[in-house]
């Protein structure tokens, strides 16, 4: 199964439910040019949102099953996506706390797109020094500032 890299990130400003948001993803394939993907997301928005939108944009932007790494600076998302998941499946999507899960129809619509994968999710340290990561994030707020224009 060919091997991909995806990293991804999201943008929302304000971060509290009412900004809009960008999401951005590289997608790396050995032998293949990288693909630069990216978009808004309008109002009302997270950055949460944001995250997981990108990871799911970036996995349907894969034709066929891959062995895939996503690489994410949002812990929420990587937890979401490995740790939590099943746990909130098993209460029917409520949190350990009994309240609805937040993002839950991203949560789920990410679900089905990593089924068609073997999937490994890994975190890197967000605006620090790998070079993809800055360019997410560079590319996620600038699809976000486009909203506001």
């Amino acid at each position: 199964m060919t091997a991909v890299t995806i990293t991804t990130d999201g943008s929302c400003y304000p971060n509290d439910g009412t900004g809009n948001g960008g999401w951005a993803a590289i997608i790396r394939e050995a032998g293949v040019e990288p693909r630069y993907l990216s978009g808004g997301l309008p109002r009302p928005c997270t950055n949460n949102r944001a995250e997981l939108t990108a990871v799911l944009m970036g996995l349907r932007a894969l034709v066929a099953p891959r062995s895939v790494t996503i690489r994410t600076d949002s812990q929420y998302t990587m937890n979401s996506l490995t740790i939590w998941r099943e746990g909130w499946m098993e209460r029917g999507w409520r949190t350990s706390q009994g309240e609805p899960v937040k993002n839950r129809e991203l949560i789920e619509a990410v679900s089905d797109e990593m089924a068609k994968h073997t999937i490994r999710i890994v975190w890197v340290r967000g605006h620090a020094t790998d070079e993809d990561n800055l360019r997410c994030d560079e590319m996620a707020a600038v699809a976000r500032k486009a909203l506001t224009r």
